[in-house]
């Protein structure tokens, strides 16, 4: 069994599409399509459903893609490993982050680039779910998320810092003078929210359900930049 091959088969996953995927393995469409092929003779399987175009993987192949996800990650860990005995750390770092978790990440990534600066790091913007999807296909060697609300399965978790949370309005406004506001009032204002599809609205609508109140927001927006620059408004 040839690794070259499970990466064929990793990168057909992750492509969808066979001239891509050979592309981003560096070989010709036959040479991936062949070695797929070869791999499928020597476990007598049949892995990926063909036709005119890629169609997805048979039940037994998707079960062998899971096998050569991990051996092609710890391909991967163990040329690290023999590349740090060398020269130090090098490679790349994947990591993904919630939305409102960005701001923080560059209090993980700045040392880790000074202590390794032969490593390249790519901060992603995911959801939830695409975090939980991307540890678990190896896309992802990290990601920053909620641990207590829709917590992850499958990895170590280590708690980062806790989450208050804060009412940004006009001094001049209707709560001038106050130093706290209950939920259900804060659903009567004029709020500018993170879409519902996110953890973080998620976990705030659980908040104003236990309240008996419903917030109709504003503004929602996926990007926590997005609400920063509404907020500068004032309004």
């Amino acid at each position: 069994m040839l690794l070259r091959h499970l990466h064929y088969l990793v990168a057909v996953a992750g492509e969808r599409h066979f001239a891509r995927a050979a592309e981003s393995c560096g070989v010709t469409q036959p040479t991936l399509s062949n070695g797929i092929k070869q791999l499928e003779e020597e476990l007598g399987l049949l892995i990926v459903r063909r036709g005119q175009k890629f169609e997805g993987f048979t039940p037994e192949g998707e079960r062998v893609l899971e096998w050569a996800r991990l051996i092609v990650s710890d391909a991967a860990s163990l040329k690290q490993e023999a590349a740090v005995s060398r020269e130090g750390l090098v490679g790349r770092l994947r990591l993904g982050a919630i939305p409102t978790a960005l701001p923080i990440v560059a209090a993980l990534t700045a040392p880790f680039a000074f202590d390794h600066p032969r490593v390249v790091i790519t901060v992603l913007s995911l959801t939830s779910i695409d975090i939980q999807s991307g540890l678990g296909d190896f896309s992802l060697d990290a990601g920053v998320t909620y641990l207590d609300n829709e917590p992850l399965t499958g990895v170590r978790a280590i708690p980062l810092y806790r989450e208050r949370y804060f009412l940004f309005t006009s001094a001049a406004g209707l709560f001038r003078g106050r130093l706290s506001v209950s939920w259900r009032e804060v659903a009567e204002t004029p709020l500018c929210l993170l879409t519902p599809d996110m953890q973080n609205r998620r976990i705030l609508n659980g908040h104003f359900r236990e309240a008996g109140a419903e917030p109709r927001p504003s503004v929602e927006t996926n990007s926590v930049l997005t609400l920063c620059s509404h907020l500068r408004s004032g309004e």
